[in-house]
């Protein structure tokens, strides 16, 4: 266990327990909520954790890099930013997936462009989005994250 995993778990303790004395019921409540959504988060998270994993164990380093890679060029970058747009994955999820691409030799900008895009366009929600927002709204919220990750995906690039 890292050092920063020690300081976070004795911190939570430690503002757990002054949480408690200073109202339990509240706190109580607080932690079987917590619970709940844990339980809710655990399955889909270890799914596509699973998924990922034997999709990368699947999938040769080679093939990766040749695609995704810094030789992939626009194909890759513009493979990168559909994947993301209509891939449907929670975001905490994004980081593993991510470090494992940059493992496997996918550049920085591709990485870069797949978070964003996974993050700020949903293409898969786009008909619910719409019910709350409106076609217009939702299409043109699209749109402009789409066209917002592919600059973040290409500052990324130019920084590292």
């Amino acid at each position: 266990m890292t050092t920063n995993a020690l300081i976070y778990i004795t911190l939570c303790a430690v503002l757990c327990l002054v949480s408690l004395r200073s109202n339990q019921a509240k706190t109580v409540a607080g932690l079987q909520k917590g619970w709940r959504m844990f339980r809710n988060i655990a399955v889909p998270f270890l799914n596509v954790l699973i998924l990922v994993s034997i999709a990368l164990y699947l999938i040769p380093p080679g093939f990766i890099s040749k695609y995704l890679g810094a030789g992939s060029g626009v194909l890759g970058f513009i493979t990168a930013a559909l994947v993301g747009s209509i891939t449907l994955i929670p975001g905490f999820i994004s980081y593993p997936i991510a470090a494992s691409l940059l493992q496997q030799g996918a550049s920085y900008t591709v990485v870069a462009t797949f978070m964003t895009t996974l993050m700020m366009v949903g293409v898969v929600t786009l008909p619910l989005e719409s019910q709350y927002f409106g076609k217009r709204v939702a299409i043109l919220r699209n749109f402009l994250n789409f066209v917002a990750a592919i600059l973040i995906g290409l500052a990324v690039g130019m920084i590292l």
